[in-house]
């Protein structure tokens, strides 16, 4: 490391600062003092004053006198700013200055600086170069002496278009900046000329400088971003160049500070001498640097970057037309840039398109599931450069490469979730979770997307460690905090290279890769709800095989069914029977398996079966479902279910009711009231034993058996809803079976999408 006095930085204006040490004054801006507790929110936009080497007038738009003025106008008009207050802008400035400017103003022109001459009233004539701009109600007029620092070379349009035509020629991000660099300087003169990047979270990388060779070299240093703060970047974007002259300047006041007609301080965003926040000033200080300019480079609306110039040998004040140039190259430097990086870009997300087409098409053309063999294709972890997926499927989860653990899996997941599936990315996992940062060494960023309800796909990248080189400590803010109270928080001192090594962080996720995900998204929905129709088109098939369309005709017995399915025509689990038995009696059934679709659909065929088959062998009611909770225990072990099983003899309408973990049956005979039936605990948990009640249906009665889809809603009690049901039923008992049944599917409002079935029993009266 070389021992010179020249200090490096970029500087939160870019920066500038007397090579001689020598103290300067301290500015108390208009708004108050700042220091670094303060310094992110400083509004830098209404300072209150001006760089002296020009002045300033805010002139009334309708009467096209003096509002404001600064200061220096003394030394470049010969007039004490008060004086000038009221007056019109001709008698301060002369006719040909003033002339000019109202034609602009008038002709609402006054984007482009003119180049004319001030001739005031009984003062020199000087050639000037004039900026405009408004300011709410103000026409803003911004009034600099020709003349420039030496150290550069002429500008003229053909040396502008030649250093474009090189620009142009650059083959890559790289070479382009660092010949953008090249040409700024020998345009300005100004010692050291950097390009300045911002990464994502606004710390700035020196990616390219040109500098006198006894300097130190810049380049690959890092800034933090609080050397920048967002009020800055924000001016950055809208007012692409700063200079500032000489760091040592007296600030020259506004006059007065607060606008008379708004009671507000002038808004300087677009001003071309705007004074500098103090704190920067000192910054620059700091540095080294006594002069500096700053050129922003913007890609669609968003700060990039920035030109930084830097000098150290005094003030440097390089002419408005070279400025102008510069600002020029910086903006053509910014659409070829943004169009080097849209065309890298396409090329990336080209390949990847055609990547992901082959990886579809083999999964869908694998003849098996396509979900496990686009998880068995390293494809998948190609298309995004990632070191591991993970798919969850359901309850399925199936992974690709290096992954965590499956509880990190889906903690990562439900931290990345949103309602509509789009990815959802970070590059630093522990940020979300610290208790992530166990796993970052083969998982520090991930990126997500939704393929519907419990289904996801997710991408990891493993820990980048990254050694980055500051110029100067990042945390210096932090280290000044917590020197504790009566330090005085100043900007840093030091921009001695201090290297870190970064941990916890993956490569960051590009925007094209996002795309490639979404894409892959809408081919995997695709192939979900093509699946889930296929699932519903089986369960249909299942069910109409197995349960009854309509019940049969039995003597003695009228029977009635109602059937609803699940939200969006989804099958559920439900099923009832209607069974003769031996000796004349019959079984009645209703039940209910856990889920939806094909596996629900195929276990309930199962379960109808069997109960039929336990029914036929002369089992009772309570030992039929006995037998069925053996069976769902042992072979369909994935499921529970519920069940009520009434067994009945016409002829005398008497009969037995068991339940395994099924709302209680209802017996209407003139109102109506709850079977009183102990159920047994759900089939499939291998415990506990059913036990019957005794039923009597009178001629005329009804017995209700009904599902959970009936009665079950969300935030009200169960027993609340059957009572609702139970008063219905007990109004409504005398309605012919179609009648009631179809009031009984309703009366219970707010359904919540599970299917629902409803079986009436009414005991005919005898005929003949």
């Amino acid at each position: 490391m070389s021992t010179r006095p020249v200090r490096r930085g970029s500087g939160a204006e870019p920066a500038t600062g007397p090579a001689s040490g020598a103290e300067v004054a301290p500015y108390a801006p208009a708004y108050g003092p700042v220091d670094l507790t303060n310094c992110d929110v400083e509004p830098i936009h209404v300072p209150g004053a001006v760089q002296p080497h020009g002045f300033l007038l805010a002139v009334d738009r309708g009467t096209h006198e003096v509002v404001v003025a600064s200061a220096s106008t003394d030394a470049l008009l010969g007039r004490e700013p008060g004086d000038l207050l009221g007056r019109p802008l001709r008698e301060v400035v002369g006719d040909r200055l003033a002339g000019e400017v109202l034609a602009r103003d008038a002709a609402d022109d006054v984007g482009e600086p003119l180049h004319t001459a001030l001739d005031p009233a009984g003062g020199p004539c000087t050639d000037v170069d004039v900026v405009l701009h408004v300011s709410g109600e103000r026409l803003v007029v911004e009034v600099e002496p020709v003349g420039s620092s030496p150290g550069f070379s002429p500008v003229s349009y053909r040396s502008a278009r030649a250093a474009v035509g090189r620009l142009t020629e650059a083959p890559s991000v790289d070479a382009l900046v660092q010949q953008l660099a090249r040409e700024v300087r020998t345009l300005t003169g100004f010692d050291r000329v950097m390009v300045y990047r911002f990464d994502a979270r606004w710390n700035g990388e020196v990616v390219a400088e040109d500098r006198r060779d006894d300097l130190n070299a810049f380049r690959g240093l890092r800034y933090p971003a609080s050397d920048i703060p967002a009020q800055a970047r924000r001016l950055y974007a809208v007012n692409w160049t700063r200079l500032i002259a000489d760091v040592g300047y007296t600030p020259s006041p506004l006059h007065p500070v607060l606008d008379p007609g708004t009671g507000a301080p002038l808004d300087l965003s677009h001003s071309v001498l705007r004074s500098v926040s103090p704190i920067h000033v000192e910054y620059l200080r700091n540095m080294g640097v006594s002069a500096s300019m700053s050129v922003s480079l913007v890609l669609d609306g968003r700060l990039w970057g920035l030109i930084a110039c830097h000098h150290y040998s005094g003030p440097h004040r390089p002419s408005y037309d070279a400025r102008s140039a510069a600002e020029f190259l910086g903006q053509t430097a910014s659409q070829l840039i943004a169009s080097r990086e849209r065309s890298d870009e396409r090329d990336e997300a080209l390949h990847a398109q055609e990547l992901l087409a082959a990886l579809v098409a083999d999964a869908t053309g694998s003849g098996g599931d396509p979900f496990a063999a686009l998880m068995a294709d390293q494809r998948l972890l190609d298309l995004l450069c990632a070191g591991g997926a993970a798919l969850a499927d359901g309850g399925r989860l199936v992974t690709l490469g290096t992954v965590p653990d499956t509880a990190a899996l889906r903690r990562i997941s439900s931290l990345l979730a949103r309602g509509d599936g789009a990815p959802t990315l970070t590059d630093h996992l522990a940020s979300l979770d610290p208790g992530l940062s166990a796993v970052e060494r083969i998982a520090s960023g991930a990126l997500r997307v939704g393929l519907g309800a419990d289904r996801w796909l997710l991408w990891v990248r493993p820990e980048q460690q990254e050694v980055v080189d500051w110029g100067g400590d990042p945390r210096n803010k932090e280290i000044a905090a917590a020197e504790g109270p009566g330090v005085r928080l100043s900007p840093r001192k030091s921009f001695d290279k201090w290297r870190e090594v970064v941990r916890g962080r993956s490569v960051p996720w590009q925007r094209w890769q996002a795309v490639a995900a979404d894409r892959l998204r809408s081919q995997l929905t695709s192939m979900v709800l093509g699946r889930v129709r296929d699932q519903i088109a089986v369960a249909e098939s299942l069910q109409r095989a197995v349960v009854l369309e309509e019940p049969p005709a039995l003597p003695g017995l009228d029977v009635l069914a109602r059937y609803r399915p699940a939200s969006g025509s989804q099958l559920g689990g439900d099923w009832w029977d209607v069974l003769e038995l031996p000796g004349g009696r019959v079984a009645v059934v209703v039940g209910d398996v856990s889920g939806h679709g094909v596996h629900a659909a195929a276990a309930m065929a199962q379960l109808r079966t069997a109960s039929r088959a336990y029914l036929l062998e002369g089992h009772g009611p309570g030992s039929a479902l006995d037998r069925l909770d053996a069976l769902v225990a042992s072979v369909l072990t994935e499921h529970t279910a519920t069940a009520v099983v009434a067994v009945l003899d016409p002829a005398t309408g008497t009969g037995r009711v068991a339940s395994a973990g099924h709302p209680p049956p209802l017996l209407l005979d003139g109102g109506a009231s709850l079977l009183p039936v102990t159920p047994r605990p759900l089939l499939g948990v291998a415990t506990g034993s059913a036990r019957e009640a005794p039923v009597r249906l009178p001629d005329g009665g009804v017995l209700v058996l009904y599902s959970d889809g009936l009665v079950e809603r969300r935030g009200v009690s169960l027993d609340e809803t059957i009572e609702q049901l139970r008063a219905a039923a007990g109004r409504s008992a005398h309605l012919p079976l179609p009648e009631l049944a179809d009031h009984l599917m309703t009366v219970v409002p707010g359904a919540e999408g599970d299917d629902t079935t409803l079986v009436l029993v009414r005991c005919a009266p005898a005929t003949g």
